[in-house]
């Protein structure tokens, strides 16, 4: 960058206060003002910046008569110049620039790992669980119990700021705690009747629900394009469920329970939370609804099921207490944290990217599970499943598309 330059040459002492002649070598210079000298003997001046040469106003004449107060230079002149900006500073703005995206990707992509890797762990543990304590309701409250512990730890350890909760927000919150309770109540029954990967495949139908409550609830209306996507989801979970080895009614209709059960969470979110000043950040939200949960369903599960964790009950019914035990803490840990890396994903990305990660983790959960339990799987029963999980990235991908306004 060019440098400006101006000098005084002329000493101030020797200035005579009348009769004195501008000429382009002299320039007096005012208190706290700026010079804008627009022709000076026909030459362009440039515009200096304000110089300020004492605290208080003073006359002209004052200024002029007052010796320097410190021992001048050599040079009875100075030079105001324009500082240059180093040529290396864009190059360093864009080297950091990348090394925080590539931060940043790491970051995520190490989420996307946890949150499948805690998924598919929580569906394994909890499997093993149900298939030897088909106790479904008890199940369910002991993983509100341990989330609730962690959330508890969490907020003491200062990992995440407690709330302040008022008494208005808990009632808007309450009805997405017993739908939220619902939804997963319903998966462990659907767990413990029909195979993992038949749950999974059946909970493809999720979006189909979120269409049709968004619509009779809030007034989305869906476009042709998102209905169109709805068509291969239906059609693959039913012919996955023409030829699933594991098929009952009670599996099914469990899962669907849950579709409904969990769509209706997100359609109160949008309807009870929407003021800005009472909203809540999503961790806190879950973290929240996951403490209401538990108080929710221990009164169930005690007039229900009973008491059925005790190490008398479990082995007058022949069972391994420890495992039992260890098994559903896994399980339990390993629901909360999914849960917990689901929301912190879904605060770095889209809504629509965060759908499109979730089909993938449904894609690998369902793998998984077969090879694991090695669950007998039909060519037709590959087929119907792999449409609907087509259908609902298709789905996914429609939703980017926003209808046109007139």
């Amino acid at each position: 960058m060019q440098s400006s330059s101006f000098n005084l040459t002329n000493s101030i002492s020797n200035l005579k206060p009348r009769n004195h002649r501008l000429n382009s070598s002299y320039l007096p210079l005012p208190l706290k003002s700026s010079i804008n000298l627009h022709s000076i003997n026909g030459v362009s001046a440039r515009r200096l910046p304000s110089i300020c040469c004492s605290s208080s106003s003073r006359k002209l004449s004052d200024w002029i008569s007052t010796p320097s107060p410190v021992p001048e230079r050599e040079s009875d002149g100075f030079e105001v110049k324009a500082a240059s900006v180093p040529d290396s500073a864009d190059g360093g703005d864009e080297a950091a620039l990348a090394k925080s995206k590539l931060t940043e990707t790491i970051v995520l992509g190490s989420l996307f790992g946890l949150w499948y890797l805690f998924n598919i762990y929580f569906n394994i543990y909890n499997k093993q669980v149900l298939k030897v304590f088909p106790n479904p309701i008890t199940v369910t409250t002991v993983q509100f119990a341990v989330g609730s512990v962690i959330v508890f730890l969490m907020w003491t350890l200062n990992l995440h700021k407690r709330p302040k909760i008022s008494g208005a927000q808990l009632l808007a919150i309450l009805p997405l705690a017993m739908v939220h309770t619902l939804g997963n109540l319903f998966t462990n029954m659907s767990l413990g009747k029909v195979a993992v990967s038949f749950t999974h495949t059946i909970k493809a139908m999720e979006p189909f629900f979120s269409v049709v409550l968004s619509a009779m609830f809030l007034g989305e209306m869906p476009t042709p394009w998102v209905v169109t996507s709805l068509l291969p989801i239906a059609g693959g979970v039913a012919l996955a469920s023409m030829t699933e080895a594991s098929f009952n009614w009670a599996g099914f209709w469990s899962a669907m329970a849950s579709n409904l059960s969990n769509q209706s969470r997100n359609v109160l979110s949008k309807k009870f939370m929407v003021k800005k000043e009472e909203s809540l950040d999503n961790i806190t939200l879950f973290s929240i609804i996951t403490i209401m949960s538990f108080f929710l369903l221990a009164p169930v599960t005690f007039f229900t099921e009973g008491v059925r964790v005790t190490p008398a009950y479990m082995q007058a019914a022949g069972l391994n207490v420890k495992q039992v035990y260890i098994r559903s803490l896994l399980a339990a840990i390993c629901f909360h944290a999914y849960q917990q890396v689901s929301y912190m994903i879904l605060q770095r990305v889209s809504p629509v990217t965060h759908s499109v990660g979730n089909c993938v983790k449904r894609v690998v959960v369902i793998v998984t599970s077969v090879l694991f339990f090695r669950t007998p799987v039909s060519p037709i029963n590959s087929i119907g499943t792999g449409v609907a999980l087509a259908g609902v990235f298709l789905y996914s991908q429609v939703k980017r598309m926003k209808p046109k306004t007139a």
